[in-house]
């Protein structure tokens, strides 16, 4: 805030005024800020924040940093400078024991695999993929691609073949880097065939390296060894690109259809990071941060860029229950974590469980606490402040793949208000639209970004004019980011996210969010998780059939009349009556994509009576067993359905 306010030449009173600064006449000079706060590497500067295409519209189309020329990777391994000895990352994974890399280490084993690939042909351009869990090696091979001025890529193992294809066969990787299986709790789970399967796939590997992992049968045939690659030492070295240069390949959830190959630039990811980790964040050369992910998840990249401000990080591999629902905040103490981040589902099932972990275990360095991939009711901030811990920064935030960011969160200028997300983020020009785009305050709209940001995407993979980026995010209010959520921003600047707009319920009139109707549902005693859909009626007098899927707790029992009505009386007080549902039906678990997200629009497409493998690729789906339970009962539903009065 002082820099900023040095160069606007005046004074902001609070988080706010700082932030519309940043949006408007300020948001080239905040962006120059950011870059000289974290002291930025590159060839001969910069000509120019930020060129806007010509014409009326400020998007899709800008660029930033022109002239400039960086690589991501330099600005992670110039933090070893003078604490080479101090730990840069930590893995704890149930497959192996726990893995510790200095500074020094990190450095060593980068300039090793850079050296590596060098051997294997990859260059400035190339595809570097990774069929990889979220381990130290993964982060080093990353840095080592990133380096070379290479584009990385990644897939969790749990991904099946044709998930993996799916993502994999759109950019034509040079190498993959592969396990051949992992464990998750005390369950080994071989990928041999799997691995088999996508190196069969991919035509245009020239090498395969493989990463021995848990409890493996040998090395495949035909592939180079982890020890291998890293055989030889050259002397670190970075190929300095264009900001826009593609750092990586991101890919949608891809529940229907092939995955949008999301492509993310050196630049736009660097700056991003540094503002919302190094500022809204505050993590520092003293902090460890840990996030639960995978590979197959944003958050993962996202993670990784705490290595820019020289914090220390944790990665963890596994199933986070496997020693109970305390796993994690096990884990947080033994680590001393400082910064701690998990999805919005998790922390409401720590508070369904009855866990208090901050009287059990030593929490005492904790000081921050993330949120993300659904909202967080309020009884969860509720309980983080009870039961982990009196006095951390809460930030719940949200965004998405397609920025490899977020949009909105928490700040430590701003308070955390229960059931709300404290801010929107610095150059984030985040507004509430009407249907007629104008914006609104204290009323539900789209989530739209009246401004460029650097890290929105270069482009799609093979989207040669730019066409299906544009039509992504462009088309609805012309000139403007549409992102797909429903958001309330409220008059003192904080905001409430309600789930998806393209899954709203709008029933006579009345519309409400997905994620209001989880909030209520779930608060439920019983309740484990949910999953709502909305079949409309062809006649508008019809307001059509709302069915709501519940999945009970282990000692819940049946869905009985009893806990129904307690469900239908929760909604009828806390949303509206018309947003009772017509039926309600237990299942076993709801699906989700690997990373979390419910499958609404899917389930609506099975119930309407699309073929199961046009509504969703189950090789994108956590537990496709999930899925299966709601096809096989998709037939007797319609029959209810079009029998119901």
């Amino acid at each position: 805030m002082d820099e900023c306010e040095h160069r606007a030449g005046r004074s902001f009173d609070d988080y706010d005024e700082l932030w519309s600064w940043s949006v408007g006449d300020g948001l080239a000079e905040c962006w120059a800020a950011v870059w000289d706060h974290f002291d930025i590497v590159s060839d001969d500067g910069y000509a120019q924040v930020v060129e806007l295409p010509s014409g009326d519209a400020r998007m899709p189309g800008a660029r930033w940093f022109t002239g400039a020329r960086l690589n991501y990777a330099e600005h992670v391994c110039r933090m070893a400078a003078g604490r080479g000895d101090a730990v840069a990352v930590v893995g704890v994974s149930q497959a192996r024991d726990r893995v510790e890399l200095t500074w020094d280490d990190l450095i060593d084993q980068v300039a090793r695999a850079r050296a590596g690939l060098r051997r294997l042909g990859v260059g400035e351009g190339d595809r570097v993929a990774a069929y990889l869990p979220n381990v130290p090696e993964t982060i080093v091979a990353f840095l080592a691609a990133c380096s070379l001025g290479a584009i990385w890529t990644s897939c969790a193992p749990e991904f099946g073949v044709q998930a993996v294809l799916d993502r994999f066969q759109q950019v034509e990787p040079t190498v993959l880097l592969a396990v051949d299986g992992y464990r998750y709790g005390r369950r080994d789970v071989s990928r041999r065939d799997e691995l088999a399967a996508i190196r069969s796939g991919l035509p245009t590997l020239a090498a395969t390296v493989f990463l021995p992992y848990g409890d493996h049968a040998g090395d495949p045939d035909g592939v180079v060894s982890w020890d291998d690659l890293l055989a030889d030492h050259e002397e670190l070295a970075f190929v300095r690109v264009a900001p826009e240069h593609p750092l990586y390949v991101l890919y949608s959830s891809g529940t229907t259809g092939l995955p949008k190959p999301i492509v993310h630039g050196h630049g736009g990811v660097l700056l991003e990071h540094l503002k919302v980790i190094g500022l809204h964040g505050d993590l520092r050369d003293d902090d460890t941060f840990f996030w639960f992910t995978t590979t197959g998840w944003m958050m993962w990249n996202f993670v990784v860029s705490g290595l820019l401000v020289g914090c220390r990080l944790v990665t963890f591999d596994g199933d986070p229950n496997h020693d109970g629902p305390e796993t994690l905040w096990r884990l947080a103490a033994d680590e001393g974590i400082t910064w701690f981040g998990g999805g919005a589902p998790y922390f409401s099932a720590c508070r369904r469980a009855g866990l208090r972990p901050g009287e059990r275990y030593d929490l005492t360095r904790l000081r921050a606490i993330g949120s993300t991939g659904a909202p967080l009711p309020a009884d969860a901030f509720r309980w983080i402040y009870d039961a982990v811990h009196p006095d951390v920064m809460l930030s719940p935030i949200s965004g998405g793949t397609d920025v490899c960011s977020a949009f909105v969160g928490g700040s430590p200028l701003t308070p955390v208000w229960e059931g709300e997300i404290p801010c929107r983020y610095l150059g984030a020009a985040v507004e509430a639209f009407d249907e007629d785009g104008h914006p609104v305050v204290n009323g539900q709209g789209e989530l739209v970004l009246t401004q460029p940001m650097p890290s929105m995407p270069v482009g799609f993979w093979g989207d040669a004019d730019g066409s299906r980026y544009a039509a992504a995010y462009f088309e609805h209010f012309p000139g403007v980011w549409r992102h797909g959520d429903w958001i309330t921003i409220t008059d003192r600047g904080s905001c409430v996210i309600t789930g998806r707009s393209d899954a709203t319920l709008n029933r006579g009139g009345v519309r409400v969010g997905t994620a209001e109707i989880y909030r209520v549902v779930e608060s439920v005693a019983g309740v484990a998780d949910s999953l709502v859909v909305h079949l409309e009626a062809d006649d508008a007098d019809d307001p059509g059939d709302l069915v709501l899927f519940v999945a009970l707790t282990e000692d819940a029992g049946e869905l009985d009349d009893d806990r129904q009505a307690t469900i239908r009386s929760a909604l009828r007080t806390g949303l509206s009556p018309r947003h009772v549902p017509d039926h309600v039906v237990q299942v076993r678990a709801i699906p989700t994509t690997l990373s979390g997200k419910k499958l609404e629009l899917p389930v609506k497409k099975v119930l309407r009576g699309a073929e199961p493998d046009e509504a969703a690729s189950r090789g994108a789906l956590k537990d496709p067993a999930a899925f299966d339970e709601l096809v096989a009962m998709a037939p007797r539903l319609r029959r209810r359905l079009s029998t119901t009065d």
